[in-house]
């Protein structure tokens, strides 16, 4: 009989050195997982979000009477005969990304059917309100900026 703690012969384990070395092998895996967690909750967790101003370029590659859709944006740049005014793409009902329907003059949303004149405001569907008009500025190299954070009253155009 072998003694005690010593291997047999023939390179054999025996049953306590394998329990000890499962406990030794689990206890390391807890401790790698523990370390792992705790260098997440350690590192920053930061969402860089774009910002909320969209630079919509130069006035004048708008004409009079355009209605144009910034999809990266989710905006519509409109100028219409009594200056600049922009809106959201984005649809009051459930939030899906309208689209300018340039044959029927309107904003249409495809997911519900809600439809909007190029004013924002509502004409058909489920939609509790209009899209909201958002404010409209220039920069200083000439640049028209919107602000997506921030509505504004209808009527509330940017005369240049």
């Amino acid at each position: 009989m072998p003694e005690e703690g010593k291997p047999k012969p023939g390179g054999e384990t025996t049953r306590r050195e394998a329990f000890v070395k499962l406990g030794v092998g689990a206890a390391c895996a807890a401790c790698a997982g523990a370390a792992v967690f705790g260098f997440e909750f350690l590192s920053p967790n930061v969402l860089y979000e774009p910002s909320a101003v969209a630079n919509a370029g130069k006035p004048d590659r708008y004409p009079v009477g355009s209605v144009t859709q910034d999809l990266k944006a989710g905006i519509y740049v409109i100028h219409g005969p009594e200056g600049f005014y922009s809106l959201s793409a984005v649809c009051t009902h459930l939030g899906c990304l309208t689209v300018w329907n340039a044959d029927l003059g309107i904003v249409a949303c495809p997911c519900h059917g809600s439809k909007f004149n190029e004013h924002g405001e509502k004409i058909d569907g489920p939609a509790p309100r209009g899209l909201p008009w958002l404010r409209v500025w220039l920069s200083d190299e000439g640049d028209l900026l919107v602000d997506r954070s921030t509505t504004v009253p209808a009527k509330q155009y940017l005369r240049t």
